[in-house]
């Protein structure tokens, strides 16, 4: 079988395996919890799934060698993917310019905002044009 591969989506095999863990994470948990929760049962899929991570990472805002501002990524998946959690029904434009300025401190070019919601589990994809 001939598989349709898409050469205008960044890391499509990771990032389509990160969503379905997120799904996952979602129908076990449910809506309801705090980030921090939603966070530990993430991390969790992605330790069953051998899929490298780091949590809480702090990352930089760096100009003329100094840092002028910091923040804390909830996730970088095998050093290629942003992930940031949110626990609400809607996407905020604040939480979309924040995972914008975390992939430009960082360098990163792919980040996925998730959003755990009464609805389900919504999620976009943010990709940084400027890496």
């Amino acid at each position: 079988m001939n598989r349709l591969k898409r050469e205008d989506i960044l890391y499509p095999e990771l990032s389509y395996k990160v969503v379905g863990l997120l799904y996952n994470v979602h129908n076990e948990m449910g809506y309801g919890f705090l980030e921090k929760y939603y966070q530990k049962g993430i991390a969790s899929e992605f330790r069953k799934s051998n899929i490298e991570f780091q949590e809480q990472v702090k990352v930089n805002l760096v100009i003329d060698g100094k840092v002028i501002a910091s923040g804390v990524v909830d996730f970088i998946i095998e050093n290629k993917i942003i992930l940031e959690i949110k626990q609400g029904n809607t996407f905020l434009k604040t939480n979309i310019d924040q995972l914008n300025s975390y992939l430009k401190m960082s360098k990163l070019q792919l980040g996925i905002l998730a959003n755990f919601t009464s609805r389900g589990l919504l999620y976009k994809r943010v990709v940084n044009i400027k890496h």
